[in-house]
């Protein structure tokens, strides 16, 4: 049981609906994580501004393996199923690949540099090493690019952090 309010859509306050309507109008539904959100106009549109941007970034095989890396560090079960459901259906990732990215890897090589590195920023807050940054850059991704990937790790933190203190429960169907 969530151990914050997740309230029916109609029920969250005023400057929440249009974000909650845009999204309802994505997805056919509204998860609980923006339900919970919703209780904040200002966290809903903020992190909605903040997705939007990010979308732009990455494409979203890389979110999506960024995500299910960060959630698998920080415990974030509902974080975990969302990004297993949503990897697998829109980012078409296979089961297999969505195991390897909980763990920071990938039968790919350049998924997989990313997802350890994603991983690691994880692990050590931000704290990596000089051979982390050349590992990644190695692998060819760019400065603007290691700069996404650390603004993913940051949102998918955020998002981590409101599930696992909200208690959010799963709306997410195991793959």
């Amino acid at each position: 049981m969530s151990r914050i309010t997740i309230p029916e859509t109609a029920a969250a306050p005023e400057g929440s609906q249009a974000t909650l309507g845009a999204i309802n109008g994505k997805l056919g539904r509204v998860p609980n994580f923006f339900r919970v959100l919703s209780n904040s106009p200002a966290v809903i549109n903020a992190h909605t501004a903040l997705n939007q941007g990010l979308g732009k970034a990455l494409d979203l095989k890389t979110r999506e393996r960024i995500a299910l890396a960060v959630a698998a560090v920080n415990g974030c079960e509902y974080c975990d199923a969302a990004h297993s459901y949503t990897g697998y259906t829109f980012a078409k990732l296979s089961k297999e690949e969505v195991a390897l990215a909980r763990q920071g890897t990938s039968a790919d090589p350049d998924a997989a540099a990313v997802t350890a590195f994603a991983r690691k920023v994880a692990e050590v807050r931000g704290k990596v090493s000089a051979e982390d940054i050349a590992a990644i850059r190695k692998a060819g991704f760019s400065e603007g690019q290691i700069v996404e990937i650390v603004a993913v790790v940051a949102e998918n933190f955020f998002t981590n952090l409101i599930n696992n203190v909200a208690g959010t429960e799963v709306d997410f169907p195991a793959i």
